[in-house]
């Protein structure tokens, strides 16, 4: 197997759901079909998905986090403790509804009912973890592929911004004491995919950029938090998530939303990051940069030596096909800031981070991959 570590393309997670696939969880959910079938359907859907990314050459793989309604259910549906209730492909739908594409979308409800993480719930009892979701998915898609399998968590962090804490004090007086929870059970979630094979943990991180943003930064002040706090608690809860896992290659994704081709926020990493690649321990700093809310790539100068940044430069929010020249010339780009064998290239984000997907055909998705890894070969090759 490849040093993890150093492989020069990447992919985020999610993929766009296939039209079998939505067609058999809507029948699913009208109870026209049983748990049993659906799950036949799902793990067809899934070794096209594999398949996929086998043919175009990338060096890792996904599931393409196919079972998710959303990618933050990884964390969400494996814990009992929220206040929470169920969601399904109407729901998702329905919280996208009014945007425009490449617009910034303010999430509806944030605070309303539906399941923890993917809305801002309070606890009702300390958390505990209940099935390990991840795992699962794991387990489902390691025999379908020769290739490495990333599997992807989300972060403390974007837990902790999507935490009522106001509301949560009976169970939890201090915020620290709920993320010391987090963390633990994240680690014990880790530990079982390690112990299944996995070898490959990324950890979707997309609550960062609320610290360059600043409607988002005024977002916290209002809540009574303390950005700064905030980063620095985020930042050590992060950092201990990963410890002790050796052997285990542990990448970080960075992004500014993705939801129906839409985006939350805007701002450079700058302000962020000497902190953020100098205290994370992580391997892999994937970063969105396809558009000019993500910034310059001046901020590549403290990506420590011995990581790596992964460059998104590969919107899967539209479907015009990046050329081999541009991202050639990106890529040189950022090389003045941090040296060649310290980057790689992936999709800026996943296609379908929600079920409701990116505004982009399966063939086009499909050119998309199939582009990144030919700049990764005729960069790189070199």
């Amino acid at each position: 197997m490849s040093d993890l570590r150093r492989i020069r393309t990447d992919v985020v997670g999610s993929l766009l759901r296939p039209a079998a696939w939505k067609e058999a969880r809507l029948s699913f959910e009208g109870g026209l079909i049983d748990a049993e079938a659906f799950a036949r359907v799902e793990k067809r859907c899934i070794q096209r998905h594999v398949s996929l990314q086998e043919s175009v050459g990338l060096d890792v793989v996904s599931d393409g986090e196919l079972s998710r309604l959303n990618f933050q259910d990884s964390f969400g549906l494996s814990v009992s403790g929220f206040a929470s209730s169920s969601e399904n492909l109407g729901t998702h739908r329905k919280r996208a509804e009014g945007g425009e594409p490449l617009q910034r979308w303010d999430i509806p409800d944030l605070a309303g009912p539906g399941t923890p993480v993917v809305h801002r719930r309070p606890a009702v009892a300390r958390l505990k973890l209940e099935r390990n979701v991840p795992l699962e998915e794991y387990r489902r898609v390691a025999p379908m592929t020769s290739r490495p399998v990333k599997v992807a968590l989300i972060g403390p962090d974007r837990i902790a911004q999507r935490f009522d804490w106001q509301g949560s004090k009976a169970v939890y007086p201090h915020v620290d004491d709920f993320l010391d929870d987090v963390v633990a059970i994240q680690r014990t979630m880790i530990r079982q995919l390690v112990a299944a094979g996995c070898r490959y943990v990324h950890i979707d991180a997309p609550g960062y950029t609320a610290y360059v943003d600043e409607p988002s930064l005024a977002a916290m002040r209002a809540r009574g938090e303390d950005p700064l706090k905030n980063f620095s608690r985020s930042l050590r809860a992060d950092a201990d998530l990963i410890q002790g896992f050796p052997g285990v290659t542990f990448g970080i994704h960075l992004c500014r939303g993705n939801q129906r081709s839409m985006w939350h926020r805007e701002g450079a990493y700058d302000a962020i990051a000497e902190r953020l690649f100098t205290e994370l321990p992580h391997d892999r700093f994937l970063l969105e940069y396809d558009s000019p809310r993500a910034g310059g790539f001046e901020p590549l100068r403290f990506v420590p030596k011995g990581k790596v940044a992964v460059l998104g430069l590969v919107s899967t929010k539209v479907p015009q096909l990046e050329s081999l020249d541009e991202l050639r010339r990106r890529v040189d780009a950022a090389a003045k800031h941090a040296p060649l064998e310290r980057l790689a290239i992936s999709p800026q984000c996943g296609f379908a981070s929600d079920v409701s997907g990116n505004l982009l055909s399966e063939e086009e998705q499909k050119r998309k991959l199939q582009r990144v890894v030919e700049a990764a070969r005729a960069i790189w090759s070199q």
